[in-house]
């Protein structure tokens, strides 16, 4: 559920939206949603200071609850 409104969101943002792919992992450090977008999009999911990624974790830590969930943001071109 987290994964596919945290993939809703960033799909409205980027200009590539078919790059887009969110993957939940489980880590030692617990649930981990892992974004994969287009290089030219990295920006624009980041946002100038952090301000757009910040705003992604705000919106998936309150529908998540307690247990909360991390996000890491990745382009498509880096390796796995």
């Amino acid at each position: 559920m987290l994964a596919d409104a945290l993939e809703h969101l960033v799909r409205g943002v980027v200009d590539h939206p078919d790059d887009v792919v969110v993957r939940d992992k489980q880590t030692r450090r617990g649930p981990l949603l892992e974004v994969r977008v287009h290089p030219d999009d990295l920006g624009k999911v980041i946002g100038r200071n952090g301000r757009t990624a910040t705003a992604f974790r705000t919106v998936i830590s309150a529908l998540a609850g307690q247990g909360g969930s991390r996000i890491d943001f990745v382009d498509v071109d880096r390796g796995r």
